[in-house]
């Protein structure tokens, strides 16, 4: 996030780019099992064993470069796993412009909303284990949420809610007093509080960050924990995630990393980070290889029962951003299923084919491009890149 002048454009694109995170979403209804003994663990699934062949790999790097070329992305970091092919991971270009550093495929990138996802798989394992119910009403674990005796946790989790998002006027004065600020999950959802409503609960669907960062209060109050540890617990650990983090503080982010940029007339400005400003809907950061761990458990629902995998699966066609379908935490384009991410410089798109057991994982640092989502651009690419090799 920017810290420059309220005056100054980077300053209005970097809040445009919070308020921006936003898509449409469907719903559905469920309730938990009871059987908390059964519920699903899971260990770090392996990269396929060996490299693509080498035309493929020459045809998955060109469909990356034709997509930061077509839309000025300074670098990017993007991997492909095929079973019983192999495995392809590139970096291409910088990840600081001005220091001349090139992206390499270790760094640690912001993945933006897709943290979304795995706020989404921890309420429902909860759901998986009886602790909560996904019909419960957000009025049992935070109060003051306008219709919040009828905003159901599915409807927080599949966009449905109709409550208002807290990137309104009061939380923008907020941060522009000081953009440095480091802001609770609790302070975020403060900006919600008795907001008036988009629409009834159930009616429409519109995607906000406060549903899942009132998800993310849920998860605190039924754990006991910070969601950080709740997250580290149930998933990070579980999977072997040492690259993945959830960071609220700028300075915990490991360097060299990249940095974000808005590119305007070919020119790359650079943003300033504040990921505390998202919260669980927005705050985690990740490596390409824990990218590809995420998009094989996300795709393949192997922290969930099968029965709720299904749930999640319920979606909807939505206008923005580039899903097919959008369902309960994730998305579906093509046959692939994953999340993308964007805001304040980056994008990133992780998706796993159940047909195929394919992954593709794209990390660009630039955002707010007209109509473009470049790492989902790239992933739609390289997806036919490989159905193109498919069909051959």
């Amino acid at each position: 996030m920017t810290t420059h002048d309220a005056v100054r454009p980077s300053r209005r694109l970097a809040v445009g780019a919070i308020a921006a995170l936003g898509l449409l979403v469907g719903g559905c209804t469920a309730a938990p099992s009871d059987d908390a003994d059964t519920a699903p663990s899971a260990t770090r699934p392996a990269a396929p064993e060996g490299e693509l062949p080498a035309e493929l790999q020459d045809r998955l790097r060109n469909a990356v470069e034709l997509v930061m070329t077509e839309y000025d992305v300074p670098g990017a970091a993007a991997g492909v796993w095929v079973p019983g092919q192999g495995s392809w991971t590139t970096a291409v270009g910088l990840a600081d412009v001005d220091g001349n550093v090139p992206v390499t495929t270790d760094m640690t990138w912001p993945i933006r909303s897709v943290t979304k996802s795995y706020t989404v798989t921890l309420v429902l394992q909860l759901a998986d284990e009886g602790k909560l119910s996904l019909d419960d009403t957000i009025d049992r674990y935070v109060d003051g949420v306008t219709d919040g005796d009828e905003i159901t946790l599915l409807e927080l989790a599949n966009m449905s809610s109709g409550n208002a998002d807290y990137v309104g006027q009061a939380f923008i004065d907020d941060f522009s007093a000081d953009p440095t600020k480091i802001y609770t999950l609790d302070e975020l959802n403060s900006f919600v509080i008795d907001q008036p409503a988009q629409f009834a609960p159930g009616s429409d669907h519109e995607y906000t960050n406060a549903n899942t960062n009132l998800l993310g209060a849920v998860i605190e109050k039924v754990t006991g924990q910070s969601y950080a540890e709740a997250l580290d617990e149930r998933i990070l650990g579980p999977l072997g995630q040492s690259g993945t983090a959830y960071l609220t503080d700028v300075d915990d982010w490991a360097a060299p990393h990249p940095v974000g940029y808005i590119v305007t007339d070919g020119i790359p400005e650079g943003q300033d980070e504040n990921p505390s400003i998202l919260g669980a809907a927005g705050a985690l950061f990740s490596t390409l290889d824990d990218g590809r761990v995420w998009a094989h458990t996300l795709g393949t629902g192997a922290l969930l029962k099968p029965e709720t995998q299904e749930l999640r699966q319920v979606g909807h066609p939505i206008p923005r951003p580039p899903y097919d379908l959008y369902a309960v935490g994730m998305g579906e384009t093509g046959g692939w299923w994953g999340h993308n991410g964007e805001g304040v410089g980056f994008t990133a798109a992780t998706f796993h084919d159940p047909g195929t057991g394919a992954s593709i994982v794209v990390y660009m640092n630039e955002s707010n491009v007209p109509d473009v989502h470049p790492a989902d651009a790239t992933f739609r690419a390289l997806a036919e890149v490989l159905a193109n090799e498919a069909g051959r």
